[in-house]
């Protein structure tokens, strides 16, 4: 993942997209993403999203060396860079209002345990119970230029 700066540019098979404002890539297919995928809807108006699943997300997974078929981890592209992991968790729990600014403590613990726990976390990520993405309500208009795929 050690690209350059908005190297997803120059690559033919990543579409055009709008890069102004943060990006993440999360699994649709997944309730416990879909969720903080709507948190940060709701929340972090400066982030557009795009679920794994779309030719956008499989495309930037490509890119950045990841799986499209087994996407374990989310991904957040701001200013060109990918950041994934819990450094991606942790860069969007800082941007987000209290309570979950809060979680920006666990920067505390060295990486490899946080990435550990992440990983543990989306080894298990499909077997928590809630809904996945779904398209959006009709009254989401001004969200329609904030979910890209």
């Amino acid at each position: 993942m050690g690209r350059g700066a908005y190297s997803y540019r120059d690559d033919p098979a990543v579409p055009s997209f709008p890069d102004d404002r943060p990006l993440v890539l999360f699994d649709g297919d997944c309730a416990l993403c879909s969720h903080s995928a709507r948190t940060l809807l709701k929340h972090g108006p400066r982030f557009r999203l795009a679920p794994t699943q779309s030719d956008l997300g499989r495309a930037l997974l490509v890119h950045y060396g990841l799986s499209p078929d087994d996407p374990s981890t989310m991904l957040v592209i701001e200013d060109g860079r990918a950041i994934s992991r819990s450094d991606g968790v942790l860069h969007l729990a800082a941007s987000l209002p209290f309570p979950y600014r809060a979680a920006v403590v666990a920067r505390l613990i060295p990486r490899p345990i946080r990435d550990a726990a992440y990983g543990l976390v989306a080894r298990y990520r499909r077997r928590f119970p809630g809904q996945a993405w779904c398209a959006l309500p009709p009254s989401a208009a001004d969200l329609k230029d904030r979910i890209l795929g």
